[in-house]
């Protein structure tokens, strides 16, 4: 199981999954340019995608889906909502768009998506199954439901959201109206949020976890890694041991695979 994250922030998100020959981009919003050129530095070839995945319509998830639509035969699926709430869905090539189910058969991988709470038609995370290993995506969350707990319980590795630093965020020159739609339950994750989330998870197995879509305003590397770390050390979690912590950006990739990262 490789996963390379070629891009997460405010930005545009892109990841790549891959499972033995079976190679699945969660969303597409960065150029379909700088999707090619993540993925040939990987070694895994845009034309070799078995699918696209769609988590919600916002821009920085979709930016790149046109093009890579039209240069590519790669079949995408997303929620019927999702598909009907994107700006250019007429442009589309129909016959690619497909609705996304509760369960899906990807070459050799298991998808299942889930809800979560953000302000989009119908956001989903991912969980991903292959040769008894486990990837869960949650990202774009403004509270972790019980569905989204009990998608991320069991995880192998997690994508999970560490969008702002509480502090950074209302300190910041973010509006009052955009920092209540951030902190909101339709928002996005705080750090310590993120932390206390994994803690709650109580995993008796090793996780790589990769903190996603930390935003370049309210938000550091840094701090997300130091607060992140701290609350999963403070209940008893060591690192190595029992977790590794990567820190995703906007502009270059992160990746681990069975053998750590790269």
């Amino acid at each position: 199981m490789e996963i390379h994250v070629l891009a997460s922030g405010s930005t545009g998100n892109a990841t790549c999954l891959k499972f033995g020959e079976t190679a699945v981009l969660v969303d597409a919003g960065i150029s379909a340019r700088r999707i090619k050129k993540g993925l040939d530095e990987v070694g895994i070839g845009v034309e070799n995608l078995s699918a696209v995945l769609i988590t919600h319509e916002h821009t920085d998830h979709i930016n790149g889906l046109k093009t890579l639509m039209k240069r590519y035969q790669v079949p995408v699926y997303t929620r019927p909502d999702t598909w009907d709430a994107i700006s250019f869905r007429s442009l589309l090539p129909e016959v690619r768009c497909l609705p996304l189910a509760d369960s899906l058969d990807i070459g050799n991988v298991k998808v299942e998506p889930f809800s979560i709470s953000h302000d989009a038609a119908d956001p989903v995370g991912f969980s991903f199954y292959h040769a008894g290993r486990k990837c869960c995506l949650a990202t774009d969350l403004g509270f972790v439901t019980d569905p989204v707990k009990k998608a991320l319980t069991g995880s192998d590795t997690v994508v999970l959201e560490a969008n702002h630093d509480v502090d950074m965020l209302k300190t910041g020159s973010y509006p009052w109206p955009l920092k209540r739609r951030i902190m909101s339950n339709k928002g996005h994750l705080s750090n310590v949020d993120a932390g206390w989330t994994l803690v709650r998870l109580a995993q008796n197995r090793h996780t790589d976890i990769f903190l996603a879509h930390l935003s370049r305003e309210n938000n550091r590397p840094d701090i997300a890694q130091t607060t992140v770390t701290g609350i999963l050390e403070e209940a008893g979690y060591t690192q190595t041991a029992d977790f590794t912590l990567y820190v995703t950006y906007p502009d270059r990739t992160v990746s681990s695979d069975a053998d750590g990262q790269k």
